[in-house]
């Protein structure tokens, strides 16, 4: 009875090690990341004092809005295992619905909004549809579908930007200030991710995503539902690509069917750069906002320094690479 016992408690004891362990590499690659990015701002602010001006400042983390929320969304289902490219073109297409839904149909700017998050989850459960039942691949089902989103967005606003000035205070769900000298859509992204940081880090929807991502088969044989949980990730990050449309489009006050190419990269690498594991059963929200603020502090460095738009991308492919680098570093040097 002694021997059967002490069988039994050991490997729950290794696993907790582990467990501990591995929280706490995701702890110490955060904690760089956060560190890189005090020191890019120091660098740059020593560059060019201009750099540090509140005015600036206040610009990077308004540009650096859309990415984090983007990538917050991403999260999610990175955590699972997935990939989810419609977060750019997506976020145009809710743009759209948003816009229309206002000046064509009349609707106040409360049915807009939730118009527009609307498309977004729809957009989220056809993916996740596509991907958990059908079993596609991640990345040929959102290709698809990102490529049904810039259609549908060119369609819809007959190929021309939709402007929103006419909607009083719909701009200011992005650029206004409750707080003074401080955008709205800054606090909307705070919100955001406490939201979605308890969802992922004390909620069973949090914990079966990384449970799918870390092994999908044995979460599977243990009784749980996979197939549910993954499309409920892609919903979400639906959503939360409903809500950059909505910002973007209250940024710039106008739908604009174009925009968003690129930016599902974007939040890809915000997200990994914060602590994400590519291959799924890791996930840090926090560490997703800092990866996009850092990205959006290199392109505002470089801007400020004149530093040419295609150095730029090249150095974010860079940075990603180290990113993954570090990630399979971390889990010992295997990738399948």
């Amino acid at each position: 009875m002694t021997v059967q016992s002490t069988d039994t408690v050991a490997p729950a004891a290794i696993a907790r090690q582990g467990g501990h362990l591995d929280r706490y590499k995701g702890f110490v690659q955060q904690a760089m990341v956060l560190l890189t990015l005090v020191i890019l701002v120091i660098l740059f602010s020593i560059l060019n004092p201009a750099f540090i001006s509140w005015n600036n400042i206040t610009a990077l983390l308004l540009a650096a809005v859309v990415t984090a929320v983007q990538a917050i969304g991403m999260t999610f289902v990175i955590a699972t295992g997935g990939i989810d490219l419609t977060p750019g073109l997506g976020m145009a297409a809710t743009a759209v619905v948003t816009a229309l839904l206002m000046t064509k149909a009349g609707m106040p700017i409360v049915v807009g909004v939730l118009g527009g998050i609307a498309a977004g989850a729809l957009i989220g459960l056809i993916n996740g549809v596509l991907i958990a039942k059908i079993r596609m691949q991640p990345m040929i089902a959102t290709l698809s579908m990102m490529m049904v989103c810039w259609g549908a967005a060119l369609v819809m606003s007959g190929g021309r930007n939709l402007s929103l000035r006419s909607i009083t205070g719909y701009d200011q769900i992005a650029i206004g200030q409750i707080i003074p000298d401080l955008y709205n859509a800054i606090l909307i992204l705070i919100v955001l991710a406490v939201i979605a940081g308890i969802v992922m880090n004390k909620t069973v929807i949090g914990r079966y995503a990384l449970a799918i991502g870390s092994n999908k088969e044995a979460t599977r044989i243990s009784g749980i539902n996979t197939a549910r949980w993954e499309i409920l990730a892609y919903v979400i990050c639906g959503i939360f690509t409903g809500i950059s449309g909505i910002l973007m489009s209250s940024r710039l006050s106008a739908a604009v069917p174009t925009t968003g190419q690129g930016y599902e990269m974007y939040a890809i690498a915000a997200s990994v750069i914060g602590g994400t594991s590519l291959r799924g059963g890791r996930a840090s929200i926090f560490g997703a906002v800092i990866g996009a603020v850092t990205i959006q502090t290199i392109f505002n460095g470089l801007t400020v320094l004149g530093i040419q738009d295609q150095w730029q991308k090249a150095v974010l492919g860079v940075v990603l690479l180290v990113a993954v680098f570090v990630d399979i570093m971390r889990r010992g040097g295997k990738e399948e």
